[in-house]
This record gives structure tokens, sequence and C-alpha cells, in this order.
């Protein structure tokens, strides 16, 4: 009874095995050979792509040595020590495919290298604490240490990668009117997802064999977001990027400390008059809007603009536009019962209505269509009121 079971254990564990397998193989083609546009700008969408296909070609080799060799039931040691150094080789090679998305000069020779250096050293103290140290009690100690220094190394690219990924949406957030950072959103996503996984990637050297296929079938999920995520952003990579280098290609023309008092500058008031303007004129509901736009509008300084919104109106760019063009719709809606919900997102400047729809259940505490048929019970001739 006792081996059909372990019989049976293995074949679903093989069976895991090969449907991950097969999926990862798939995947990691696309990533190496799969077509994108033939544009300058995506050089560093492809090198990414690549990259995160090595990295699955490495879980690939990982995968088939346990599937063919049958090396976890015959050389358990061996297998713990493919397990960690492969983790941890993959690691790098994930962080450093998505941080160049939206940093291109992240991933250097010397940083490659470093990673490299750094996965040698692992491997072979991995190596020692399984072949040096006596079974046992001191050398399960051992087994703890490694997987602790593997999940600290993962934590420490995940940071970067978050780091990264926040500076980014700041960035976007201050100089766009459209929601760009819900285009990358999926790198935290992922991000989180991948922390999760990798702490199962280090609890798996401690699991017992007839659990290990829960683990290995749980990675399908895992990749198949990855790869969805990689097509859907091909979409929207080119937008993003260009937002990206700009930014890197402009030198700001920060104030001066120096003549300027850091409690009321004085470039303030003159912006606060032409802004002031600006807003009566509707300037605010042209879609697509950028800060570059509206100060070359104002005649002012784009710096100095992000800098009087930020502390005047404690928000960023977007948030500010998104603001005004809400009150605007507000008015749209009550004024023109006729007009649908759509009409009036568009009207206002929002190029997506479900964006528009959200922007406005925040501010407002429910949906536009609802919120009109408040205030038109309540014959608000403004649009200011409650939702009921």
């Amino acid at each position: 009874m006792h081996v059909k079971r372990k019989k049976m254990d293995q074949a679903v564990y093989d069976y895991s095995l090969g449907m991950a397998l097969v999926l990862m193989l798939f995947f990691a083609a696309y990533f190496l050979v799969g077509k994108t546009p033939d544009k300058p700008i995506y050089v560093t969408y492809v090198r990414s792509r690549r990259i995160m296909g090595v990295a699955l070609l490495v879980l690939c080799a990982n995968y088939s040595v346990h599937l063919f060799g049958d090396l976890r039931p015959l050389h358990p040691r061996a297998a713990i020590l493919m397990n960690l150094s492969t983790y941890f080789l993959v690691y790098g090679l994930f962080s450093s495919a998505l941080t160049m998305l939206l940093n291109r000069f992240y991933l250097t020779r010397r940083r490659f290298w470093r990673h490299m250096a750094h996965w040698g050293l692992f491997t072979a103290f991995a190596s020692l604490v399984l072949t040096v140290l006596p079974p046992g009690a001191v050398q399960q100690a051992g087994l703890v240490c490694m997987a602790l220094w593997l999940l600290l190394y993962g934590l420490r690219l995940a940071r970067r990668l978050i780091r990264t990924y926040r500076r980014a949406v700041r960035l976007f957030d201050d100089t766009h009117s459209e929601h760009i950072a819900a285009y990358i959103r999926w790198m935290s996503v992922f991000t989180w997802w991948a922390v999760i996984y990798g702490v199962g990637c280090g609890l798996l050297t401690f699991l017992p064999d007839r659990y290990v296929f829960l683990w290995v079938l749980s990675s399908i999920p895992f990749y198949i977001y990855l790869f969805v995520s990689y097509m859907n952003y091909q979409l929207f990579y080119e937008q993003v990027e260009s937002i990206l280098e700009q930014e890197n290609t402009i030198v700001p023309d920060a104030p001066d400390p120096a003549t300027t008092p850091p409690d009321t500058p004085t470039y303030h008031a003159d912006i606060e008059k032409r802004l002031a303007a600006w807003v009566g004129k509707r300037g605010y509901i042209r879609p697509g809007l950028t800060i570059e736009d509206v100060a070359g509008a104002l005649g002012t300084n784009r710096t100095y603009l992000a800098a009087y919104i930020k502390s005047t109106y404690h928000m960023p760019f977007r948030e500010w536009i998104a603001g005004l063009r809400v009150e605007y719709a507000k008015q749209m809606l009550v004024q023109h019962p006729e007009q649908t919900v759509a009409a009036a997102s568009e009207a206002s400047g929002f190029l997506s209505l479900s964006y528009f729809t959200k922007i406005f259940a925040e501010k407002e505490g429910c949906p536009p269509s609802k919120w009109r048929k408040s205030a038109g019970a309540c014959g608000v001739a403004e649009g200011d009121t409650e939702c009921i």
C-alpha cells in the first residue's frame, strides 16, 4: 500500500511538472523570438522580454532535470542545491527584466556581473552546507540560513523594483492628466505575487514530497499572468517609454533656493493669476493634457508650475486636473439631462469612461448616473449635491 501511494504521488508530481514545463517552454520561446513593432523605441522592451525568456529557460532546465532524472526521489541533496541555485539566479533575471522597463539604464555590465558573482557565492555556500555539514540538525540549520538568504535577496530586489515603479507613478501623475500609471500597475501586482511565490520557493526545500506538486501547479497561473501582462504592456509601452525618454532628456530649470524664499516663492503670485484665467477658459477639458502644455499656455516654467500645484493644492497634476474635469462634468450632467454619461465624460476631457466613473465615484461617493438622479431629485442647478 505504501509503495502504491508513493507511485501515485510521484505520478501526480510528474504530471504537474510536465504541464508547467510545456507551458513555460512556450512562453520562453515567445519572449525570445516573438515579433514586436520594428521601432527603435522598443529596443528596451525586447531586451527585457529576452531576459525574461532566459529566466524561463533556466526554470525549464530545472523542471526537466527533476522530471526526466527523478532528481528529488533519487538525489534529494542535489535537488535542494539545484532549486536554491536556480531560484537565486532567476530572482536576479526577473527583477532586471522588469526594472529595465521603467529604467532603461538599470542593467549595466557591472550590475549584471555583480548579480552573477552573488549567485556564484550563494551556490558555493549551499554546496558546502549540503556536502560538508553532517546530516541532521546542523545541516538543517544551514539549509534554513540558505533559505533566509534567498528570501532576503528576493525582498531586496523586489524593494528596488517597487521603488522604481513608485517613482514612475509619481512622474506620470505629476506631468500627465491621463492615468498613465494604470498601464504599469501589473508590475506592482506581479512583484508582490513574486514575493509570495518566492517565499514558497524557500519553503519548497522543506516540504514533504507528496505536497510539492501543489507548489508546481501554483506556478502555472503565475507564469500565465506574466505572459499576458507582457502581451498587454506591448500595446502601451510606446506611450510609457516616450514619457520616460522625454523626462530623461529634460534638464529641470528649478527655482534657485538662494533667491526664492522656501515658504512663499515669488513666482507663485504670477502663476496664480495666469492659472485662474486658464481655468476660467476651461483649458483643462482638452484631452491628453500634460504639464508641459499648461506651462506653455501660461508662459511659465513647468518646474515652477508643478511646484505651485503641489504646494497650493497638495496633490499631483493628474489629480488636480481630474478634480476640475469632474466639477465640469457635474455641471454638464445637471444642465444637459439629455446627454449621456459617456458624452459628459468625453466633453470634460476624459479619454476613458471607466476612469471617469472611478474618479467621479471617489470624489462624490457614487457613480455619475446615480449622482445625476440625486441632483435632479434635489433640484440642484449647479450640480452641488450629495448622493442619496
